[in-house]
């Protein structure tokens, strides 16, 4: 189909996911569960973050785990980082997500609390590291902030770097849950200070070959190459919010194995 018509196709498809229904089955839920009970943006941030790192395999075991996270920090995760000692490592036992532990999540909400303490917050690190119209750059700067302490090396493998041909998927996700504001009640649109143009498409194994099928991207790797033609194509289609289409990619390989 030609330009005009994949452009009315993926309009249509944006049309049917980016709905309230989505959350049902989405890890999204879970900060959703915060903004229902009125919490703040920090609160909604954290556990949008803790969620989103974990946010791979089995749908229904990331929704258990989002949960049990949220719990863990007493439905209050800024309140819990900006109070969090070492003899609050307890909460933590037995915590496993596939190769996610609890020694990973000891040192993730050490790093957070670095980042509200010294950094201003996660909106002000990636809001000041933005380069060449795009927030990859801004990643591979937060991914070295968050990793300034001291830490486990196996746990870096768990924030992805852009920089080293990663596609990002679940930053890239988490950032999306951020910054786009979203008239249809999924996204959260917290982050002011970070235009949703910026923001790059959660490339996995749906969005990635949906786009394929619709000639979005060339490349067969789903690495940060890949992202970037996915950028490009989608930024034609509508500059101001692009990742709109995310709801269409990931709808039609999801729901109806396009």
């Amino acid at each position: 189909m030609n330009q005009t018509d994949l452009k009315e196709f993926l309009d249509a498809k944006v049309e049917l996911y980016n709905t309230t229904t989505f959350i049902k089955s989405d890890p999204i839920q879970i900060p959703h569960q915060l903004r229902d009970l009125g919490a703040s943006k920090e609160d909604i941030e954290i556990i949008s973050f803790l969620v989103a790192t974990i946010a791979w395999g089995n749908r229904k075991s990331i929704i258990t785990n989002g949960n049990r996270l949220l719990k863990i920090m007493g439905n209050s995760p800024f309140d819990f980082i900006a109070n969090f000692t070492e003899k609050d490592t307890k909460y933590f036992s037995g915590f496993v997500h596939r190769t996610f532990n609890e020694n990973d999540l000891n040192y993730f909400i050490t790093a957070l609390q670095n980042i509200y303490l010294n950094h201003h917050g996660m909106e002000s690190l990636f809001a000041g590291s933005i380069k060449d119209d795009s927030l990859q750059y801004a990643i591979h700067k937060f991914k070295i902030t968050f990793f300034s302490l001291p830490h486990l090396q196996r746990t870096e493998k768990h924030v992805s770097d852009p920089l080293k041909n990663s596609a990002a998927k679940r930053i890239n996700m988490f950032l999306r849950w951020m910054v786009r504001t979203d008239q249809k009640g999924v996204d959260f649109g917290l982050w002011k200070s970070v235009s949703p143009s910026l923001l790059s498409c959660p490339l996995d194994v749906h969005t990635g070959n949906v786009s394929r099928k619709l000639g979005l991207i060339t490349r067969k790797q789903n690495d940060a190459k890949a992202l970037l033609e996915l950028d490009q194509s989608l930024r034609k289609m509508d500059p101001s919010d692009p990742v709109k289409y995310d709801f269409a990619l990931f709808g039609l390989g999801a729901f109806e194995s396009f």
